[in-house]
This record gives C-alpha cells, structure tokens and sequence, in this order.
C-alpha cells in the first residue's frame, strides 16, 4: 500500500464545498459528552478548512445504530461542543444526506462549518451502499478523511464518497499514516514490537507480518501463555487457546530462522481467580512462568520479566506498542502494563502506541507526551500492523 498520500495542503480549498469524515464516536452519559478528545483532535484539520475558506460539511457516525434513528445517538451534542471549542455556530442538519442536509449544504458560506446527522442511521452507510456514497457526495466538491479510528472500514462515509469525489487526507489521518507507514516500510533498526492482549487468533496476522519486520517481538498479556504451552509448560488456569499452539510453534520457527529475537515473559502474576469485580481487590503472587500452579492463572507480567522487555526497549530505535501486558483495569494486575508504559515513556526511539488500552495506559500515566505517536484507532492500528490495505486510505489520492 501506498502511504504517500495527498492532504487537505495538496488541494485548493477556499470556496470549494469540503464534506470531511471525523471521529466523533463520543463517549456520553446521560445526553452529556463524557470525553471530547475524539472532537479536539478533529479541530487542527477543521480549522485549517475555516481559515482557508473553505464550506465545510463534516460527518461521523457514532455508536451502533444499525440503521435505525435512536435519539440518544444523535451527533447534536458534538455541533454544540464543537461550537464552543470552534468559537462558531455548527449548523446541524436535521438528517444525513436528505432534503434538510442538501438544503443546509448548498446554503453554506466560506468559513462555516455543518454537521450531518449520524451516517449510521442510514442502513446502506456501513454496507457502503453507492447510492448513498453518491448522494453524500453530491453535497459536496471535495472529500476529506480524517477518521483514522474507522479508515479499515469500507463504509460508504469512510471510502464510498472518494469513488464519486477527489479525495485527501486531513491532518490526523496524515499524522497515522505518515508515522505508522515509515515505522514499518522504512523503520530506524533495531524495530522492536511489542505485543500484548488476551487472544492470540486477535493478533495471528500481525505476528506474522512482524516477524517479516522487526529485529524483536516482544510478547506479553494472555496470548503469552499458548505460546508457553507450545514450549511444553503447564499453565494452570491461564487464558489458553490450544487450536493455537501449532500455530505459535510455526512462529517461534520462523523467528529463530529469520534471526528474529522472541521474547516472552519468565515469570508471572498469578492469582487463584480472575478478579470479580474487575478492579476489585485480589491477592496474587508472583511465580516463573513454568511453576504455574494447576488451580491458579496468569494475569500479569512478573518484575524479572518487565526488566527483560525494558532493556529490550531502551536499545531499541523505532518500537510499536499493541496491547496491554495483563488485566490493565485491575491496579494489582497493572503494574506490567504501567512498566511498559515507563519504558516507552523513557525512551529516545521513535514509539508508536496503538489504540485501546495501551494507549489508555500512556494517557492515564501522564506519559502521552512523551511518546511520539498514539494511533487514535484501535482496530484501524492493528491492521495497519497486518500490513493490510485500509480502505479508507487507500481511497485516498496518492502525492
């Protein structure tokens, strides 16, 4: 995939008619915005379209309306936020691509900004149905995507749009690209991945795509403990996915033959019972990852083993970070997640966190400005990692 791609710099704006797809899948309470980074992030790109005078129609979905009009998904709370932080009125139209959306398009003036109403109303939005590709289209004369978190989607606002509109990135797009896409077709050696979470079958392809990249993968997290039943140890109770441990042999050959270092954890947190409530208090002890015993699992990352990775980080020059080390809600079970943090935290390599609960681990931390780059999608950051073709920037018109 090309990761040199047009931004909304390379195209003339001013009195163009610019339909631009955020990320405004918000977080509400009660009618009430819990958290507004997703709108805050969005504000570079829009601002740069006010600023040059642009007429500019934004769109999102958020949540799971599946077609249907739930009033409690309305994008209304994120034009009345969005006022406020643009220090402008945020037209919101009463519809998605109907007469109130047309009608409120062709009305706009150069440096006002619209909203439409959540695209996932439309049921044809996430089956990227061409007719509505075409009729979101036909309000405007350019398609801007800045919606990293959804770029691996082929929805009809994602991608559908550009078949119809010449189209370019905006400025968080361009960020995640730019960053990510010189991480893993050009990276500065040595390129350590490390890779956490609960499930080796999320993560099979980008272990796969990895080994092909990196000079050390780094495994933590549940996934960690089929990898550990491959090598022949019991695991007690810990998270273990057996129609996978083929799978993880294969990988640790494939390492060892492209003279790829594995690292996988030596010891581990053990407790008798996954927490219940989730950050409930719990008591744990810390063993070698092949003393397991039988009526107890593994949930976090012992200390020896946070050296291990640490030293691994600290030499590295470009690391790529995907999921947690352990049961990351839990402080008892935190303390693997928070090292990992601190060792990209303390590092002078180019570090690139993507989406989730890592990210969450950096941002509740305190370390978000210490590292590079946060992916700002989750899913669209793991794919990304699978070396997969992202339909909502392949779309995207190359440089």
């Amino acid at each position: 995939m090309n990761y040199n791609k047009k931004s909304i710099e390379d195209i003339e704006v001013a009195g163009k008619r610019v339909l631009c797809r955020c990320d405004f899948n918000v977080p509400t309470k009660n009618g009430v915005i819990t958290s507004d980074k997703r709108i805050v992030a969005a504000l570079p790109t829009i601002q740069y379209l006010v600023e040059h005078k642009a007429k500019v129609i934004l769109c999102s979905h958020m949540g799971k309306p599946k077609g249907e009009w739930k009033p409690e998904l309305s994008l209304k709370v994120v034009a009345d936020r969005l006022s406020e932080l643009l220090g402008q009125e945020v037209i919101m139209a009463a519809d998605v691509a109907g007469e109130d959306a047309k009608a409120k398009a062709a009305a706009l003036k150069e440096g006002q900004v619209m909203l439409l109403e959540n695209t996932r109303y439309m049921k044809g939005e996430t089956k990227n149905d061409p007719e509505l590709s075409k009729e979101l289209a036909s309000m405007a004369d350019i398609f801007v995507n800045d919606a990293f978190g959804t770029a691996h989607r082929a929805h009809s606002s994602t991608a559908g749009v550009a078949d119809y509109l010449p189209a370019v990135s905006g400025y968080l797009v361009q960020k995640e690209v730019s960053i990510m896409g010189k991480a893993l077709a050009d990276p500065e050696r040595p390129f350590v991945a490390i890779l956490g979470g609960a499930k080796v079958s999320d993560k099979l392809n980008v272990i796969n795509n990895l080994l092909e990249k990196v000079d050390t993968l780094i495994i933590g997290g549940g996934m960690a403990y089929t990898f550990q039943a491959a090598k022949g140890s019991s695991v007690g109770k810990s998270l273990l996915d057996e129609s996978k441990i083929d799978y993880c042999k294969e990988m640790m050959a494939k390492a060892e033959a492209k003279g790829v270092k594995l690292l996988l954890p030596v010891d581990c947190v053990v407790a008798s019972d996954f927490p219940n409530p989730i950050d409930g208090p719990i008591e744990v002890k810390t063993v070698p990852v092949t003393e397991i015993p039988d009526d107890m699992e593994g949930l976090d990352i012992g200390e020896k083993t946070q050296a291990i990775f640490a030293e691994a980080v600290k030499n590295a020059k470009t690391v790529v970070w995907n999921g947690p080390m352990g049961v990351f809600e839990n402080p008892t079970l935190a303390k693997g997640t928070i090292a990992m943090a601190q060792a990209l935290a303390d590092s002078d390599a180019t570090t690139i966190v993507g989406g989730g609960d890592s990210a969450a681990a950096c941002e509740q931390l305190g370390f978000a400005d210490k590292i590079t780059h946060i992916s700002t999608g989750g899913g669209a950051s793991l794919e990304f990692l699978e070396g997969l073709e992202l339909p909502g920037i392949a779309c995207l018109q190359d440089k």
